[in-house]
């Protein structure tokens, strides 16, 4: 028997401080949740043409029929119209934000308008509270937020605490949510959509509890899933080192961004891996919720108090690969202890570490060529490996004390349009680029995903696994654009569950369709296939009805003469296999 509840969405108008729920069982039974749910919806509430940062944009959250159910199945879908691209915002967060969504029974939140006031939403089950957020405004502190907002906020069972610091507020293009301090919405800028709304937090919870169509057969599966999360050895790695993992096997490969992506060998490759983070610095490690295998990585960052040189202080901080490479080897800092302080810091001001990395690296680069001087950059000057200059450099791109920072908090694009540089403005549709240089299908990924991110296709891993087998006869531009076609659209099943990405060696096809039946969804494996190629096409529908044109696309100059471990990118290449993937969407 299906569970009704999943099809039902809570509507939230900031503008009329009212709230309504209505069901969409149609929408859920078509879609499931999660991605198919949420670009139905966004294209349904958010006006053509609409600004990203006016009150017109809206704000989906969805989340699954498995979500509660099974391990790894914990992952919220975030969608909106992004300030950095224009089009298409899609963001996905663990922690505790799709279970707590589920819980309080709900499928999916969509917050229309915006406040004149600072606010932040209390949601308790069928109960919604609009409350005063202003002494919290103007708070840049994201950990400083939530505990205050956990310590006074209400609200028993499962709860979550989604806020923005002082990069949301200040509406930085690339400005995060962060939801239990260490999960993140992080890419394409719903930090600034929730500044532009004057909301502050988003606080979910509730304690329902689901059916199942069979148990002996739920038993029974959900023991099979859990002991392949807990038993396979590409899991065992996530929980072991963690993502960070990828430092030295991408730096061995040739694939690691570093400089701007001027080489892509990192000579302090080792001071920034996960093995030696994990030997040195590991403090614990936790998980999202439901989800057995704990990837997330806790260093501890001790340091003495200046004041009192035998007195330290002990800091958190959260690493995976991507900060590692955004904020270690793509700005050439060689020392761990510089890492996480950078990590650290993007961390509580809510900002992209992938944005960020990457906008200090072109001014880096910009400032070496005399493109800016410290003029521009009130004083600083940016250089490869100095920690302190990029911290400083972060403060300001947050403050924006003049038009230079102003220009970097709209994204590297915009400050290279205004400045020069565009050649090695490292942004693909507009999102900064992802740390893997690894070949032709790394970067068709970076231009054809709906989100122009690398885990819309992994194309990166398509690179690798082509090296590994000697494929490159089958590089062709129609072949790579199948493939990457066909992945992102399964992509779109798994998402749209919120399963994990980690977790898609698990949650194969059959998988998928027996924990379907015990929710009491029936599909076939061909439906699911054909849901996920819709679901895709929804999205870069969306993207065209904004404004979004492929024939621009950009590729920027340095990715194209940085050598691979395939070699040289080959241009024309790359044009004929976004063209042929363009063509298949449209079929």
């Amino acid at each position: 028997m299906l569970d009704k509840t999943i099809s039902k969405v809570l509507f939230i108008d900031l503008t009329r401080r009212s709230f309504w729920i209505e069901k969409r069982e149609e929408l859920f039974e078509k879609y499931l949740g999660g991605a198919g749910v949420a670009i139905h919806l966004l294209s349904e509430e958010c006006p053509r043409g609409s600004k990203p940062l006016e009150r017109e944009n809206v704000i989906v959250f969805a989340v699954g029929p498995l979500v509660n159910m099974f391990p790894m199945a914990s992952k919220t879908v975030a969608m909106f119209k992004s300030p950095l691209t224009g089009t298409l915002g899609e963001s996905h967060a663990g922690g505790r934000s799709a279970v707590a969504i589920r819980s309080a029974g709900y499928g999916a939140i969509v917050i229309r308008g915006a406040s004149i006031k600072p606010v932040y939403i209390a949601i308790h089950g069928d109960k919604v509270n609009f409350r005063d957020a202003a002494t919290y405004w103007g708070m840049r502190s994201t950990h400083g937020v939530g505990r205050i907002i956990r310590e006074n906020e209400g609200g028993s069972g499962v709860r979550t605490i989604m806020r923005i610091g002082g990069a949301g507020e200040r509406l930085v293009s690339y400005a995060t949510v962060v939801t239990e301090t260490y999960r993140h919405f992080g890419r394409l800028g719903l930090g600034a959509v929730f500044g532009s709304k004057k909301l502050k937090a988003l606080v979910v919870s509730g304690k329902k509890t689901f059916p199942v169509v069979n148990k002996t057969e739920y038993r029974k599966l959900y023991k099979e899933i859990y002991d392949k999360e807990v038993k396979s050895p590409l899991l065992s790695k996530y929980h072991e080192l963690g993502t960070a993992s990828n430092i030295l096997v991408l730096n061995e490969l040739g694939g690691l961004p570093t400089k701007n992506l001027k080489s892509t060998n990192f000579e302090g490759s080792e001071e920034i891996s996960g093995e030696l983070l994990a030997e040195k610095f590991l403090g614990r490690r936790t998980a999202c919720a439901h989800c057995p295998v704990a990837c997330i990585h806790l260093a501890a960052l001790r340091e003495p108090y200046e004041d009192e040189p035998y007195f330290y202080k002990t800091t958190w901080v959260s690493y995976d690969y991507e900060p590692l490479y955004s904020l270690g080897s793509m700005l050439g800092i060689p020392t761990t202890q510089g890492v996480l302080k950078l990590i650290n810091e993007v961390e509580l001001l809510g900002l992209d570490a992938m944005s960020t990395g990457v906008v200090l690296a072109w001014a880096t680069e910009a400032m070496e060529k005399g493109l800016i001087s410290t003029k521009e950059t009130l004083d600083i000057t940016f250089s490869w490996g100095d920690h302190k200059a990029y911290l400083k450099g972060i403060w300001n791109i947050m403050v924006q004390p003049n038009e230079f920072y102003a220009h970097l908090a709209k994204g590297v694009e915009a400050a290279a349009l205004k400045y020069g540089g565009l050649d090695f403005a490292l942004a693909f549709g507009g999102n900064e680029v992802p740390g893997y240089h690894t070949g032709p299908a790394a970067i068709i990924n970076h231009l054809t995903g709906a989100r122009h991110s690398h885990l819309d296709s992994g194309g990166y891993s398509m690179d690798q696994k082509a090296l590994k087998k000697k494929a490159e006869m089958q590089f062709t531009p129609e072949k790579i654009a199948e493939n990457l076609f066909e992945e992102e659209a399964w992509r779109q099943i798994l998402s749209s569950l919120v399963v994990c990405f980690f977790a898609r060696g698990v949650y194969t096809a059959d998988v998928v369709l027996n924990a379907l039946k015990t929710v009491g969804y029936n599909f076939t494996e061909t439906e699911l296939k054909d849901m996920g190629s819709e679901v895709l096409k929804l999205k870069q529908k969306f993207k065209l009805r904004e404004g979004f044109k492929p024939e621009n696309l950009r590729i920027p100059k340095r990715a194209l003469e940085t050598t691979t471990p395939h070699g040289q990118i080959d241009e024309e290449m790359i044009s004929e296999a976004v063209k042929a993937y363009f063509k298949k969407v449209q079929e």
